[in-house]
């Protein structure tokens, strides 16, 4: 498992060498037999964006034929972190490698949908035991 963490250049870093609040961006990832499972926290906005963007297209190209975005601990996301996922998303099929969203916590869902995102992209509601982001 690798862990990424995108935050905005201007923040001085905590003694830890991790930048913390807002625009922090974790995102492990998980790889398995045909698939890579992506998993994001903290917020995705416009500061976490290019950092965000690098990391995605870093995972695509050691991806199998499906990418799973978890994002179940993000707790937030405007348009440009959504953005970033849309071009993801391009990229993706670009490659013959699909990209599933998968259990968006309220806020996040009700932001795609507001944006008409649930449509362009392929989103799995969040399940009791977390079993759907694989399936």
């Amino acid at each position: 498992m690798t862990t990424f963490t995108a935050h905005t250049p201007a923040a001085a870093p905590a003694a830890s060498g991790i930048v913390p609040g807002p625009e922090e961006v974790r995102m492990p990832a998980h790889r398995r037999p045909g698939h890579t499972i992506v998993g994001l926290s903290g917020v995705l906005d416009g500061a976490a964006a290019p950092a965000l963007r690098e990391h995605l297209i870093g995972a695509l190209r050691r991806s199998g034929r499906l990418l799973i975005l978890d994002l179940s601990e993000v707790a937030s996301a405007d348009a440009a972190g959504l953005a970033v996922l849309i071009g993801i998303r391009r990229r993706a099929a670009g490659l013959g490698i699909t990209l599933r969203l998968a259990a968006p916590v309220p806020q996040v869902a009700e932001r795609l949908r507001a944006m008409g995102l649930d449509r362009a992209l392929t989103v799995r509601p969040a399940t009791g035991d977390r079993a759907g982001i694989a399936a």
